[in-house]
């Protein structure tokens, strides 16, 4: 180990307050106690409750009685769903996020005028008092210093955010109807609230206008609000000055040199809220929104059911176990342990802090700089969202883009997704040989077998979605329930086992399987649904009980009011049946087993820290501090965590993805489309280079403190039809967006994720950030790579394309694909390993050292190597481009060409290679230090 590697806490572990205060600062969330935090976790458990009634039922609210049939409590269309679904990001957004801390240009201004007015009159002067007595009226109602009590103000907020879904609920059919008569076609508010009628005088304006008007004018103020504090000031800016584009965009001139394109027609306030506000398609409750429902959210709680379960540590204890010893192992642990993590939590961030946590003090300890090591972490966490099979809620938003299955978007995102782990891996390797960085001592390290003997069960719930995605071709909604439900039954299946009650759980499910395959085939019902008939059965009151909720049920009841049995079924579908409520027996096999062995501790499942200490906390709250130990307790303590954290991560997604579709709503209703296309075009010059070039920059300069799904929202409905208009593939141009958009959590001057990753490293934030960056570059170029050679994500051009729309000219490579050898070997095998090659190259040219150090010449020619092996139709485009400058027509880029190029910049880097490790022999230049980068 280095000294000057050493960092200065001697690389100890980071204690959980420390974690908790580098997110803290970044996320700037309250921390609520008491009733709050009870309020929080009812709310936010509803939210998940909501979420998986949809994922399980779809849009019909129902509930399925053994025995009774649906109780049906609502049937909802997708723009009531869209609202509650935001409605409930605003209600938390309002309770965990505060809308002023006292650091900000207004408080500052507010302050100093109450000390101007003291130094000027006297702080017992009448004006003085009064000034004072309004401050703390404004300080109690809006103000939250300490970032820990709700305020007046956000209860004011919560309320609208209530309002404005409770009238989606209770006025759909008024809003149809305005849908073809306009906003000004409404009640009145006076109407609506018929109390009002005695004051409509008093009113005012507000007498006239329609109350959806007033609701969605509010309601677009309410999401701005919630932006600001959840995201970023400036995203609300963006946003806004969307909105005030819609309404004055009519103002530039048709005639004004280069912005004549912005001219749009006019559109009056209803019309533009009606768009944003009450629509599906656009808005608030887009495109956008949709995918939050019904894709985003549930795989958000797919990740928190496996991170409360214990599954994070897990992975970093099995990616420190499969390479801890190895030179530089704990940053190739740390590579794995994020690629695991990201694969949960699909956030930069929330990647960055916990696994490095424990990966960071390690890297610090083996000899990598601080600097270093933050940076590997963040670099690693920030390809979570590329990673398959559950990636970040911006791939869920390619497969309703581009109309894609999901399953696509993994087989495609997988190739790029693995080069870039397998290039920042190259990195550190080289870097450790510098630095002569050696592994950590086995002791320290799990053991290999007994670890995935002890844990296996984690990496279920991921071979089951995968199942489900590629194998079943299930929708993603679909297929998460159906994992969620996986998760369930594995966690109570391993809470109840140990050594002394696998016979007694074994003998629970056999039971209970029988007994559901028997009443299945005798009777056409499974076990509950018999036994609840016989309940009903020897039950006089039940008939009266249908008329209470006639309307509500599908029962068939026969003439003399008892419930009609489906009847006897054979064995193998009674068999099928029981088969398919597996999960189901197996969560009350263990609940049953539970109760029986309440005291169980088990050798197998180690809950969270979060989890155990929820658990803690409310045995204690409710007087019973045993509970706390009690197995039963724990597993519901997990399940109600579980959701409860899924719906705190997913608040800031919600908010981001109903304020980016204000954006490509504004677009639409405006026409400005078309134009910018056209822009873009003309500024591209018609060249491929520059176009990717600038939608390069976009992202990441739009990127910078903002969410990858925002960033993705703005530039696919700018660039992406731009760039599509050049021939490029509709998936590849959504991928290269998405690429750029998560290399912004990495790139300085902001770069959230290298700051999340320097307050753990206790390192400087810029040179972290440098580092991050510099270890992703390949995930910079390998985007390019895959635009110019789509074979590299698997995609193939259709013979027939020139007769097809844009979104149909490639198609995902099959089986037959790739048993076409003319086309397979020089579009895919040879690109493919190009690539891999490509990085090998890169990573050379980034750290300065293979088996020796490497020159400043070199590094230009290893560089060169790498683009020529990675990218050499970029080269080729770029070298037209500047021939056409001059006049000079350029030709076209062949297969032929890609491969004598591809060629050369192999015959380079062997070259290169094979000379760097005959130097690295000699002890004397092995021992000597590579010049800066």
């Amino acid at each position: 180990m280095t000294e000057n590697a050493q960092s200065d806490d001697g690389g100890e572990a980071v204690s959980d307050e420390e974690v908790d205060e580098v997110l803290q600062e970044i996320e700037r969330k309250r921390s609520l106690t008491g009733w709050a935090v009870v309020l929080v976790a009812l709310i936010g458990i509803s939210f998940s409750v909501f979420q998986m009634w949809l994922a399980a039922k779809g849009f019909v609210l129902s509930i399925s009685l053994p025995g009774v049939g649906d109780i049906v409590f609502a049937s909802l269309q997708l723009l009531q769903i869209n609202a509650v679904h935001v409605s409930f990001g605003l209600i938390l957004t309002f309770l965990l996020y505060p809308g002023s801390t006292g650091d900000g240009p207004l408080s500052r201004r507010c302050i100093a005028l109450g000390s101007l007015v003291d130094e000027k009159l006297g702080a017992e002067h009448p004006v003085s008092r009064v000034v004072h007595a309004i401050g703390s009226v404004l300080a109690w109602a809006f103000l939250d210093a300490e970032m820990d009590r709700v305020t007046p103000s956000d209860f004011v907020f919560i309320v609208l955010s209530v309002l404005s879904a409770a009238y989606f609920i209770t006025d759909f059919q008024e809003i149809q109807t305005m849908r073809a008569l306009g906003l000004e076609s409404g009640r009145p508010i006076q109407e609506v609230f018929t109390f009002l009628e005695p004051i409509a005088g008093l009113l005012g304006p507000l007498a006239d206008t329609s109350y959806a008007f007033v609701l969605g004018v509010v309601g677009v103020l309410l999401v701005l609000e919630a932006t600001r504090r959840a995201i970023s000031l400036w995203l609300m800016v963006i946003v806004a000055v969307f909105i005030v584009y819609a309404r004055f965009g009519v103002l530039i001139p048709q005639d004004a040199a280069y912005i004549d394109v912005l001219s749009i027609p006019e559109l009056s306030w209803p019309s533009i809220i009606q768009n944003l506000w009450y629509n599906t398609e656009n808005g608030v409750f887009g495109i956008p929104v949709t995918v939050s429902v019904q894709f985003i959210y549930i795989f958000i709680l797919f990740g928190a059911f496996l991170e409360m379960s214990g599954a994070g540590q897990w992975f970093i204890d099995l990616a420190y176990g499969a390479t801890g010893t190895r030179k530089g192992g704990p940053a190739k642990a740390s590579i794995l342990a994020s690629g695991f993590m990201g694969t949960i939590s699909g956030s930069s961030i929330a990647n960055t802090v916990t696994t490095g946590a424990f990966t960071i003090p390690l890297m610090k300890r083996s000899g990598y700089s601080p600097e270093f090591s933050g940076g590997v972490e963040a670099s690693a966490s920030s390809g979570g969202q590329i990673l398959p099979p559950v990636m970040g809620a911006a791939a869920f938003l390619i497969v309703q883009y581009t109309a894609t299955p999901f399953a696509d978007v993994i087989v495609v995102a997988t190739i790029p997704a693995i080069v870039f782990f397998f290039g920042v891996w190259v990195m550190v390797h080289f870097e450790a040989v510098k630095e002569d960085i050696g592994g950590l001592d086995p002791s320290e390290l799990v053991d290999l077998r007994s670890h995935f003997s002890n844990g296996w069960f984690y990496l279920v719930p991921i071979g089951l979605l995968l199942y489900y995605l590629i194998i079943e071709r299930l929708s993603v909604s679909r297929s998460a329930w159906f994992t969620l439900i996986a998760i369930g039954a594995l966690i109570a299946l391993v809470a109840a086992y140990s050594d002394e009650t696998r016979a007694r759980l074994g003998v629970t499910f056999a039971s209970l399987f029988g007994l559901t395959t028997l009443t299945q085939s005798l009777t056409g019902e499974g076990l509950f649904g018999y036994l609840f008939n016989r309940f009903v059965q020897a039950t006089t009151a039940f008939p009266a009980l249908f008329d209470r909720i006639d309307g509500l049920v599908a029962a068939d009841l026969t003439a003399e009011g008892a419930l009609a049995l489906p009847g006897p079924q054979p064995l193998g579908s009674a068999f099928s049946a029981a088969v398919g409520n597996v999960g189901t027996l197996i969560i009350l096999a263990g609940v049953l087993t539970l109760i029986t062995r309440p005291r169980l501790d088990s050798p197998l499942l180690s809950f969270d820290s979060a989890v155990d200490d929820t658990a803690k906390t409310t045995a204690d709250a409710v007087g019973r501090p045993d509970l706390a130990s009690n197995g039963l307790y724990r597993l519901g303590v997990f399940v109600g965590k579980s959701m409860e954290s899924g719906a705190r991560t997913a608040v800031p997604v919600v908010i981001a993805v109903a304020a980016a579709g204000i954006i490509p709503g504004v677009i639409s209703v405006s026409g400005l489309g078309p134009n910018l296309v056209s822009l873009i075009t003309t500024v591209a010059g018609g060249s491929l280079v520059l176009l990717l070039l600038v939608t390069a920059f976009s992202s990441i300069i739009l990127g910078m403190g903002m969410p990858t799904t925002v960033t993705y929202i703005i530039l696919v409905s700018l660039l992406a039809p731009a760039l599509t208009e050049f021939g490029v593939p509709l998936l590849a141009a959504h991928l290269f967006i998405l690429y750029f958009g998560v290399i912004a959590d990495i790139t300085p001057p902001v770069a959230v994720a290298a700051y999340a990753a320097s307050g753990v490293a206790k390192s400087d934030a810029f040179e972290t950030g440098i580092e991050a960056f510099s270890l992703s570059l390949n995930k910079a170029i390998v985007p390019f790579a895959f635009i110019v050679t789509p074979g590299i994500i698997l995609l193939r051009r259709n013979p027939d394309a020139a007769s097809l729309d844009i979104g149909d000219k490639y198609h995902v490579v099959g089986v037959a694909d790739l048993l076409d050898v003319g086309y397979a070997i020089p579009e895919i095998l040879i690109p493919v390993i190009g690539v891999f090659l490509g990085v090998v190259a890169l990573a050379a040219t980034v750290i300065g050292f293979a088996y020796a150090p490497v020159s400043r010449g070199e590094r230009a020619a290893f560089a060169f190597s790498s683009l020529l092996l990675m990218a050499p139709g970029l080269a080729v485009s770029g070298v037209y481009d500047l021939l056409g400058l001059v006049g000079i027509a350029g030709g076209e880029m062949t297969v032929l060409l890609d491969v004598v190029l591809r060629g050369v910049g192999l015959a380079l880097f062997l070259f290169l290679m094979a000379k760097n490790r005959q130097r690295g022999g000699d002890p004397a230049v092995r021992s000597s230090t590579a010049e800066p980068a």
